[in-house]
């Protein structure tokens, strides 16, 4: 049965016939398309060749859009046959920091620290399933009821979690973390307030004498930012190796070399985990190791590696605080079944962690360093710790968001004199105890 003439649809296009029309310029698009010429277009020119198309196919069908209707339709079905669909609109969009589908027709956005829904929504559940795999597969992953869990990450560098059903029970549910092509610096940081010059001229003088540190934060909270910030730091001479779960390090040296982990087959082989690649890793004469996040049994090679060599490591943890820090890594190195007790892993960790740097997300969305942590020694079975700078939160504003200021605890951290034989000078009032600017 012939498709109705599309100048059949009413002038005044209601949400449901903009899509069913969308659906009928896709259509046909696909019936006039020459597969073997566009194989020799690529890029910019191939897109340029379909709009090409496309347009023609409104003008002969001649739809009683107007000038705006017209071009977003254009664009929509761009976004169908090459980007990802309705997902394109929003991450395009300024401001979202997250974005989280719950199955097809319930989309919300993070902006301004804030979750709020957002007007854009997908057919069906067939449809949003059909630009999962569009994006997964592009990253040499896949999702399906045998798999129906992944991580993986859009052209940008975006990161997105999927689950799909049976697992999820209102239809496929996406989380992407935007990361823009480019990421924030370190003035950036400092006019959102994140912390404060004090804070930087430590952190800095920590990453070139090459201690080793951890963030820890929860989720949300900005790790996977600031471990790319304080990377800046890190010398243009050093040979830099990158282990994540799904890439989302964009780090700015030039000799730096990225792994990824990789999921079990259909068979449920070939599996590459974060402990295979630590250990590959320490064979390839790393200067410093990062391991975008530590959250199971690679803890211990990554303590290991710290204590073996490889001065100036960092990795990111969840956790709420410094102290919740150190007791997560103990219950990760022992998911790995190893069978350590309590005091010889609390004597790694102490060995080999210099700094903990807390990022946390407060109430009403700002994201602040809220503690800057030395790791001292062990006494007795306690992992002595001292704050060097934190963050104390005043109050709560007219708008729902939390503020405070920064302050400097008093104390001069023990590792000073490596920054100092590292050729690192820092004021000497640095630490003193007062209140900083926030």
């Amino acid at each position: 049965m012939a498709s109705p003439p599309i100048s059949r649809l009413k002038r005044e296009t209601s949400q449901d016939d903009f899509e069913n029309l969308k659906r009928l310029i896709h259509g046909r698009l696909v019936d006039k398309l020459d597969l073997n010429k566009l194989g020799e277009l690529k890029g910019d020119t191939l897109r340029r060749e379909i709009r090409l198309v496309v347009e023609h196919l409104c003008d002969t069908e001649n739809p009683l859009l107007n000038r705006s209707e017209r071009e977003r339709l254009i664009e929509e079905v761009l976004d169908e046959t090459f980007g990802f669909g309705p997902l394109e609109i929003l991450m395009k969009e300024e401001g979202v920091a997250d974005i989280m589908i719950n199955g097809p027709k319930h989309v919300f956005i993070e902006k301004n620290g804030r979750i709020q829904r957002s007007p854009v929504t997908f057919r069906d559940n067939d449809h949003l399933l059909q630009i999962l795999d569009r994006i997964v597969s592009r990253v040499g992953r896949r999702i399906d009821e045998t798999s129906p869990m992944c991580d993986a990450r859009l052209p940008d560098g975006s990161r997105l979690n999927a689950i799909i059903p049976p697992l999820a029970l209102d239809g496929p549910s996406l989380t992407i973390r935007k990361f823009g092509s480019k990421p924030l610096a370190l003035e950036d940081l400092l006019n959102f307030g994140a912390f404060t010059p004090e804070m930087v001229m430590l952190m800095e003088g920590a990453i070139k004498a090459r201690l080793n540190i951890i963030i820890s934060g929860g989720t949300g909270s900005g790790k996977t930012t600031l471990l790319n910030t304080l990377s800046s730091f890190i010398q243009g001479d050093q040979r830099v190796i990158t282990i994540e779960d799904a890439a989302e390090l964009q780090l700015q040296q030039e000799h730096v070399l990225r792994l990824e982990t990789r999921p079990p087959n259909i068979e449920g082989k070939g599996k590459i985990s974060a402990t295979d690649l630590v250990k590959n890793a320490l064979r390839m004469r790393p200067d410093r190791i990062i391991i975008g996040e530590c959250r199971g049994p690679e803890t211990l090679d990554m303590l290991q590696a710290m204590n073996t060599g490889h001065e100036g490591s960092m990795t990111t943890v969840h956790a709420n605080n410094p102290r919740d820090a150190v007791s997560r890594i103990e219950t990760m190195v022992t998911m790995g079944g190893t069978e350590l007790p309590l005091k010889a892993i609390r004597h790694q960790f102490s060995s080999a962690v210099d700094l903990i740097i807390q990022a946390s997300r407060l109430q009403g969305g700002p994201r602040k360093l809220t503690y800057v942590t030395e790791v001292l020694n062990m006494e007795q079975d306690t992992i002595i710790m001292q704050d060097i700078f934190r963050f104390m939160q005043d109050g709560i504003d007219s708008d729902g968001r939390s503020f405070g200021h920064f302050e400097s605890t008093g104390v001069r951290p023990a590792f000073m004199d490596r920054l100092e034989a590292a050729g690192v000078r820092l004021p000497a009032n640095l630490f003193a105890a007062r209140r900083l600017g926030s």
